[in-house]
């Protein structure tokens, strides 16, 4: 069963199938200690108290859907950047496009009518675009474009894991951002992001552009971040 919203103009369907009560459920072990090492999340979890070493609440909506909080997704966003993308995504740009794409809600579904495709997850991705993302270093040969920590393919109920989501999210905006082998700004990226690199230009994604410069000034400034290998 799924519930549908309609209250930001476009429709997010909010998943019955795939359900988080607990943070352990959506996240191993060894992310959920490096969570439990940032001093800021550390303290919001135990305000909130949480006890380390037990499972870990997800926060609820009025209407009972889980989301992250502005600390939590910057915590999630900046422990991926680091371990994955050696600081070359924006984290600011990463946590806008989310509160945008998802209001930071894991489960969130929107269903395009042109693609007749359903986009997933807190980054809202389309899963053949996860899939794509996942077999490029095949097509390219290039060790630099290896985005393969999660295997996404088949399995697309992974992209509702806030981890897998803004893994492939990232990778998704590095792409973007050096699309057709070209050096691209933060406006075209973003537009494109939202509305495919045709769309990256038009006046249909200007406004997406605009909500995102105000969305990205009200994210908290960068967590501190622990040393941790993945």
């Amino acid at each position: 069963m799924n519930e549908i919203d309609f209250t930001k103009g476009y429709c997010i369907i909010h998943t019955m199938a795939v359900n988080f009560k607990y943070w352990d459920d959506c996240v191993d072990p060894l992310d959920m200690e490096a969570m439990w090492k940032i001093p800021e999340v550390n303290l919001e979890w135990l305000d909130a108290g949480e006890t380390r070493g037990q499972k870990v609440h997800l926060s609820r909506d009025p209407d009972g859907q889980p989301y992250l909080t502005q600390t939590e997704m910057k915590a999630v966003v900046e422990i991926i950047v680091s371990r994955h993308f050696h600081l070359q995504v924006d984290p600011n740009m990463i946590c806008a496009i989310a509160e945008l794409e998802s209001d930071r809600q894991p489960l969130s579904i929107r269903y395009d009518k042109k693609s007749k495709d359903t986009k997933l997850g807190i980054m809202q991705l389309f899963p053949k675009t996860a899939e794509w993302l996942y077999r490029y270093i095949s097509i390219t040969l290039d060790i630099e474009l290896n985005y393969q920590s999660y295997e996404v393919v088949g399995n697309p109920d992974l992209l509702f894991r806030p981890f897998v989501s803004v893994y492939f999210g990232a990778a998704y905006l590095k792409w973007l951002s050096n699309f057709e082998e070209k050096e691209r700004n933060e406006e075209f990226v973003v537009r494109a992001y939202r509305g495919g690199t045709k769309k990256a230009t038009h006046k249909s994604t200007m406004s997406s552009w605009q909500r995102y410069l105000s969305v990205k000034e009200s994210f908290p400034s960068s967590v501190i971040m622990p040393h941790f290998t993945s």
